[in-house]
């Protein structure tokens, strides 16, 4: 964040910022109820001002029934009121701003709720009505029409359709609560635009676009190729016709059309794809500003798969007018201190593991709780799981509520001042005092600080200039690399402790006083 608690003026803000992810339901709860809001947020934005961050991420917070935690928009502009109101939603936007923060908006453009008014409208009408041809409804397959119109599995478990009373099935690529819109129908495109600019006109500084890959089905929907995983968050490649379809750029012009007539915003997509050169298409110059790189994601603790994670996002923006775009853990996957082996190991790996993100060139998405190394909570009991994906696989995958947990503040017991309740939407563990903000922000040792000094550095530093990387040569089982403005990163993945390299030391994740750069451990050098 700057200094001056101002917003940056040029409009490629977003090519190197910092953005936080806030999971509103788990960030901060303002009234009580035990559910995070935008209050809440308000309330700890000069947390976010002091630990540096240039922009958030909020997930969607419009009226939904929550079927899928919001992702089921019924309504793309206005306020779900377990979150507050539109009146909060502006203060809140005008407080960040004020503090030099930016503010995103989650976009949800592939379906909408089956609350919402056209799925309603579209079931009343029956078949072959305009109000129909705004999502995709089909006739089913056999003699009476009984079988699903394709193969296509959900995301979330069993088929892609589901059957409605006069006989004809709807399309549903995530839960049946969450029904596919039709792209190529106008009024679909005409409400995405008016929703865009609803919110811009508020002010926002951009979005998130949900499933920005999907929004494109090939035509007459044939048949997939079968396969084990049907997942959104694997990549299936040209056989999967759920995803990635050659018509969702048309989309994306559109989108960033709109954009341009706001000097100063942009998009990031959620692109699930592996290949660099398919993702690549969605940040041709009239499309997104970025779109994340999930290979640091899911890379395992390996020198092979974080150079392997870094050489393909690189590559995948090297033909492009985008920055990379790296991200360590979201809402959707597994929190790295956990994939990092959980417990003391997995706390030092995150330590290091920030330093090596915050180094690269582009921008970096940093999810609420990343600075607080919290770990999922794997051992929710069965009867608090939210997540969809554990009805619909029939309660053998437990979902994604494990790293959802809300956020520790201060205190010594649950809820640790999330809420002024003692109960929270997920439960909170028993043994977290010790991870709160409170805890941490005294300790200059926590990984918190940690982050905050690193984000002061990133931001101030003239060592973090230009968008290249440069491999260095490093010992076995390390990784090290240079930005044209001279920073250094060393990152120790080896079995044993290294030499600390020449130069300055600007920050390190563990102690590096004696010399050496410890195991799991990361150093940033002056170089």
């Amino acid at each position: 964040m700057n200094p001056d608690t101002t917003l940056r003026a040029d409009a490629d803000w977003w090519r190197d910022a910092v953005f936080y992810q806030v999971y509103i339901r788990s960030f901060a709860d303002g009234n009580g109820d035990g559910v995070g809001d935008l209050a809440g947020i308000r309330s700890r934005l000069p947390y976010l001002a002091d630990l540096g961050v240039d922009a958030l991420w909020i997930t969607p917070f419009y009226p939904s029934p929550m079927a899928d935690h919001g992702y089921d928009v019924a309504d793309p502009r206005d306020v779900e009121p377990v979150f507050g109101d539109l009146a909060e939603f502006d203060a809140l936007l005008a407080e960040a701003h004020a503090l030099g923060i930016r503010v995103t908006v989650d976009l949800v453009p592939n379906h909408s709720s089956d609350a919402r008014d056209w799925f309603q409208a579209a079931l009343a009408a029956g078949p072959g009505s305009p109000e129909r041809g705004r999502y995709l409804f089909r006739d089913g397959r056999g003699a009476d029409g009984s079988e699903p119109p394709n193969n296509w599995p959900s995301v979330f478990g069993g088929p892609a359709w589901s059957r409605v009373p006069d006989g004809q099935w709807y399309l549903h690529i995530f839960a049946p609560e969450q029904p596919d819109l039709d792209f190529t129908h106008a009024d679909v495109l005409a409400d995405l635009e008016e929703t865009m600019r609803f919110w811009l006109d508020r002010g926002v500084d951009g979005f998130r676009i949900d499933v920005a890959h999907g929004m494109a089905k090939p035509e007459g929907l044939p048949d997939m190729v079968p396969m084990e995983d049907t997942g959104l968050l694997a990549d299936h490649g040209p056989g999967d016709h759920r995803f990635d379809q050659d018509e969702v750029h048309a989309v994306h012009r559109r989108i960033r059309r709109v954009l341009d007539q706001y000097p100063g915003t942009m998009a990031v997509g959620e692109v699930w794809v592996s290949d660099d050169d398919r993702l690549a298409r969605y940040l041709r110059p009239d499309e997104l500003q970025l779109a994340f790189n999930f290979k640091l994601l899911t890379a395992e603790w390996s020198t092979e798969d974080l150079r392997d994670a870094v050489v393909h996002s690189l590559a995948s923006v090297s033909g492009t007018p985008a920055p990379a775009c790296w991200v360590l853990s979201n809402h959707d996957r597994p929190r790295h201190v956990t994939r990092y082996g959980g417990g003391e190991t997995g706390l030092q790996r995150a330590r290091a593991a920030a330093l090596f993100q915050l180094a690269l060139p582009g921008a970096a998405y940093v999810y609420n709780g990343d600075e607080l190394g919290m770990p999922n909570v794997d051992d929710l009991p069965e009867e608090v799981l939210q997540d969809p994906v554990w009805e619909r696989s029939g309660h053998t995958e437990r979902g994604r509520d494990a790293c959802r947990v809300p956020m520790p503040w201060s205190g010594e017991e649950p809820s640790y001042g999330f809420s002024s309740s003692p109960e929270t939407w997920l439960p909170m563990p028993a043994d977290w005092a010790a991870l709160t903000v409170e805890a941490q922000a005294a300790d200059p040792s926590s990984i918190q600080s940690l982050y905050r000094k690193a984000l002061r550095l990133r931001s101030s530093s003239p060592a973090f200039a230009g968008e290249e990387l440069q491999w260095l040569p490093a010992p076995e089982d390390c990784l090290a690399f240079r930005r044209p403005g001279g920073l250094v990163c060393l990152l120790n993945l080896s079995h044993a402790p290294v030499p600390l390299p020449e130069g300055p030391v600007l920050l390190a994740s563990a102690d590096v006083s004696a010399g050496q750069v410890p195991v799991d451990a990361a150093v940033w050098l002056q170089g």
